[in-house]
Parts: structure tokens; sequence; C-alpha cells
């Protein structure tokens, strides 16, 4: 391609490439020290280039990345995926994601007795019910 860039700012890569939805919060991963470029943390303004391994720690899990290609306008997923080669170890299944406590619709709110037996589910310290 002509005209290719040799380096971009790390916030704006990872949002071109789709690794996060908006490129405000790839700047605001970075301000949290989610994102590493080389294994060293990196402020939104650093500079990545073909070769940089990216780490970035987005919704629960990470994502390793060795970029291959710059880019600093926000391509379809075809084309964003061949600007990386991905790392990431796999997604954990969904199983071992923390279970969700559902309530049948309409079923009004919890008596105490319920909530307190949520609350045991969900590991949260309360004050004990009698005959614990």
């Amino acid at each position: 391609m002509a005209g290719e860039q040799v380096s971009a700012r790390v916030d704006v890569w990872i949002w071109s490439v789709r690794l996060t939805r908006t490129r405000s919060v790839a700047s605001d991963a970075c301000r949290g020290g989610h994102v590493r470029v080389n294994g060293v943390r990196v402020k939104p303004a650093h500079l990545v280039k073909a070769g940089d391994e990216v780490r970035l720690r987005h919704e629960g899990r990470e994502r390793v990345v060795i970029v291959s290609r710059i880019i600093t306008k926000r391509v379809g997923p075809p084309v964003a995926a061949e600007c990386y080669e991905d790392k990431s170890p796999p997604p954990p299944p969904r199983e071992a994601i923390a279970p969700v406590a559902v309530r049948e619709r309409g079923a009004g709110r919890p008596t105490k007795r319920e909530r307190r037996s949520i609350e045991k589910l969900l590991g949260r310290r309360g004050r004990p019910e009698p005959g614990d």
C-alpha cells in the first residue's frame, strides 16, 4: 500500500484493529495500566510499530497480539484481523464465569430469607441467619 505508516499511537491502533469498541475506551485502558507494549506499561500516545507485542486486559480477559501492520483508520473485521497476529490464550468457557442469580419474571422482590440465601450463594457476608 502506498503511504503506509511506520508507527501510530497505541490507543488509535488498538481502536483501529477493533480490540476495543471506542478510542476513549482504548485511551482509558492505557491510562489505567491495562496496556503493555513489549512488557512495558504505556500511555495512550506511545508509538507502536510492526513487530511490537501489545497486551491488553479488557472485558475480563487478556489479549496478546503481535503488530503486523500499522493502521490509523478503523476498518472492517476481516481487514483488521490481518493487522495483527493473535497470541491470546483462549477465553474461559462460559460455565467458568460466575453464576448469575436469576429470578422468575413477575416473582417480585425477594423475601428476607431468599435475599440471605442469594447473598450466601454469592459469597457476601451478612448477618448470620438464625439456626446457622
